[in-house]
This record gives C-alpha cells, sequence and structure tokens, in this order.
C-alpha cells in the first residue's frame, strides 16, 4: 500500500521492543553487546548489520535515516551531528587532493569558508557560477571537476536553480550533482526525483522546527553513502541518539507545520511588496520573482523564508532590528518563532563587502524566517519596526 507523505513521516518506526511501546524509545547507551565471538567478528567485518556502537548506529540515528530516506526517495543516508558536519564530510569523503568543486556563488556563509579558506590546503579548488546565469556552468566546469554544489532555494538570496538542467549538465561531464534542501525539505520538494546523486539537510531548521536540537543529513545514491560512512565512522560526526530521536518525533509533524509556514510567509510577502521603506520583496512564490516559473515546476509550496531589501543599508537594517518587539532576533532559521536575520553583520559578515555583492547581499537585506505565530500578529510587528527604520 503506498502511503502519503504525512503517514509515511509519522508511521515509518523501528520495530517495537518486548514492551510493546507506541512511541519509540530513546536508545542512550554508548555500544551494544554480542552473544558470542563470531557475532562480534561478522559485526566488524560488515557481514552481519546490527549495532555496534552509537558513534558507527543506534537505533534512534536509524529510524531517522530510514524515514528521511522513504520521504526523499533515497536508497540510504546518514545523521550527523550537524548540517555542517554533514556538508563537510560529504565532501572530504568523496573528494582527493586537486579535485575540484563547482558550486553556485550564493551558499551558507560557513558553506563559502569551508570551500575558500580550508579545502583549498589539500589542493581543492572551487570556482562558482551565478544562480541567475546558470548557463555559466558549462564554462567553468574543468576535466578535474568532481561535484556541482547547490542550494535552492539558496540562503539567504532565495535563487532557484532548475535541477532537471542541472541534471542534464552534471550527466553529461559525468560529475556528481550535490543539492542543499535544507529551505524546502522533502515536503516542498525531493532533488532526487530530478536526478539528484545526494541531498544534504541541516535537520536543526525546519526538520527539528522548533530550535531545539542541532542534526545534519545525506542521503542519496547507495555507493556514495558507504563511501561517505568510512568517514563518518571515523571521524565522531555522528549524531547523538537524543537529537536522533527528537528530530524523527519532528518529522511528524513536518508537514503540518510547513502548511502553516508557508501560508504565513506567501501573506506576509504580498503585504510588504508596496512598502515605501522597502524596494525589493523576495519569495518564490511570488509571481515577480526572477525563477518563479522553476519555483512552481519543483516545489510543492515556496517556504518560509522571506527577504525584503530596505532603503537606508545597513543603519536602516540595524534600526529595524533594534524596533522589532515580538519576532526574535537570531541567526537560526526554521523555527516556530518568527526570526529576524541581517546576513551582511551576522551569517554572511565573514565574507568580504565584494563577495556579498556578488551574491546579491546587500547592506540593507533582511532575512526573514516566518513562523506559526498569527500572521496579524507578525505583520503589526514588522510594520511598526519598518515605520521606524
Amino acid at each position: 500500500m503506498k502511503k502519503h507523505f504525512e503517514t509515511e513521516a509519522i508511521r515509518t518506526q523501528m520495530e517495537r521492543s518486548q514492551y510493546a511501546e507506541h512511541s519509540a524509545p530513546l536508545y542512550l547507551t554508548s555500544s551494544f553487546v554480542f552473544e558470542d565471538a563470531e557475532e562480534l567478528r561478522a559485526a566488524f567485518a560488515d557481514e552481519l548489520e546490527r549495532n555496534i556502537y552509537s558513534r558507527f548506529s543506534n537505533p534512534n540515528t536509524k529510524e531517522l535515516v530510514d524515514k528521511i530516506c522513504i520521504l526523499e526517495g533515497a536508497e540510504d543516508g546518514l545523521a550527523f551531528a550537524s548540517g555542517m558536519a554533514a556538508v563537510y564530510s560529504s565532501f572530504v569523503a568523496l573528494l582527493n587532493s586537486g579535485d575540484h568543486i563547482v558550486s553556485v556563488r550564493s551558499v551558507f556563509g560557513s558553506t563559502h569558508s569551508l570551500f575558500k579558506k580550508y579545502f583549498t590546503k589539500w589542493n581543492i579548488e572551487t570556482t562558482y557560477f551565478n544562480a541567475d546565469t546558470p548557463e555559466e556552468i558549462e564554462e567553468v566546469i574543468q576535466p578535474n571537476t568532481k561535484i556541482i554544489y547547490i542550494e535552492t532555494p539558496t540562503n539567504p538570496g532565495l535563487d532557484i536553480l532548475d535541477m532537471k538542467y542541472l541534471y542534464e549538465v552534471a550527466k553529461k561531464h559525468q560529475v556528481l550533482l550535490v543539492v542543499d534542501n535544507c529551505f524546502a525539505t522533502p515536503y516542498l520538494q525531493k532533488p532526487i526525483n530530478f536526478g539528484v546523486d545526494l541531498v544534504i539537510h541541516s535537520a536543526t531548521k525546519l526538520i527539528d522546527g522548533q530550535g531545539r536540537v542541532l542534526g545534519g543529513l545525506i542521503v542519496g545514491r547507495q555507493d556514495l553513502i558507504t563511501e561517505i560512512k568510512y568517514f563518518y565512522r571515523n571521524s565522531g560526526a555522528a549524531l547523538s541518539p537524543f537529537n536522533a530521536w527528537v528530530l524523527s518525533k519532528s518529522i511528524e509533524t513536518l508537514a503540518v507545520r510547513l502548511d502553516r509556514h508557508c501560508e504565513n510567509a506567501l501573506e506576509l510577502a504580498k503585504h510588504l511588496q508596496n512598502h515605501p521603506k522597502i524596494t525589493k520583496v523576495k519569495y518564490p512564490f511570488l509571481s515577480n520573482h526572477p525563477q518563479y516559473e522553476i519555483a512552481i515546476k519543483q516545489m510543492l509550496k515556496g517556504g518560509n523564508i522571506v527577504t525584503l531589501e530596505l532603503k537606508g543599508g545597513i543603519k536602516s537594517g540595524q534600526t529595524f532590528l533594534n524596533q522589532i518587539k515580538m519576532c526574535s532576533l537570531s541567526a537560526n532559521l526554521g523555527d516556530t518563532r518568527t526570526i529576524v536575520t541581517h546576513p551582511a553583520t551576522s551569517t554572511h559578515s565573514k565574507l568580504s563587502p565584494e563577495e556579498r555583492a556578488r551574491v546579491g547581499i546587500t547592506d540593507g537585506l533582511i532575512r526573514l524566517s516566518i513562523g506559526l505565530e498569527n500572521i496579524e500578529d507578525i505583520k503589526q510587528d514588522i510594520d511598526q519596526a519598518l515605520d521606524k527604520a
């Protein structure tokens, strides 16, 4: 029987123990025991699939991974201590010195730092292409290119990349296509349906959805996950069983939460479009979004992030933040609570002004992560802060 997304998210669970619990229990143990020497040997030789040590696997992390694989349509996956641990591990496990990455220019600030500050130490270079001119990608792919990496929607610019087109490019050049699906989650978008090889999540964001725990996920082709698995085991990047338990429970409400997130975000984006203090409002499901046609083809709904550009640059941006009364000032996103962020002075402050300009992060750009509060209360708080900005 084929089940709908919401049903799979709720009903995918580990086998019940002898206690017949309705909700999956926590397995807070560092290690597991064996019946005899042969079982121990077979487990470590990968001849027997069973839990050995919670840095390798645990019933709670397995349930989480099984669930996200079903929801994404992936063959296999791994759960990490954070989203950045997942990003880092995917590249380190799959690349060698001398390899080359092609990435969309507008990526999360920490990902950019990995590419430019750390990977270069190991002779792994990155070349960027612009989200609004994806045809550039053909010009920057090199003979040693191994991975095309994108976010869609991008952070914080909300650019939409055409995954079907990028799959064709990756296939033509025989390189891997890796997508950060953090802003959309598998409820709004399934990159594997477009031919993507690996999908990465910061589960800290919408998958948790309540600002409680850190977590990261990689799902995709089994051969690639197997390659990453050995680095994962040896590097200690594993997700804790407690966080895995929280995230697995969080996924049960992902669809209903995102329905409300998206409804609120679209209404706020429309409300702000003609505000005199704002030069531009951007949201994937606004018809004036530059990649609107791609967005409605790839995504079920537009997500919970709205960006706006204030007149007056950094001064106006900081004044706006200082006037916020109800919404939270934080660098996180995807929470039940609406969050206001000024990327130029926070999440992307380590980028030079020139680098920020190239990815569309102006001094007056504000990122709004729209929460689950009543939309009228969100509007009221944003409006009163704009009036004083």
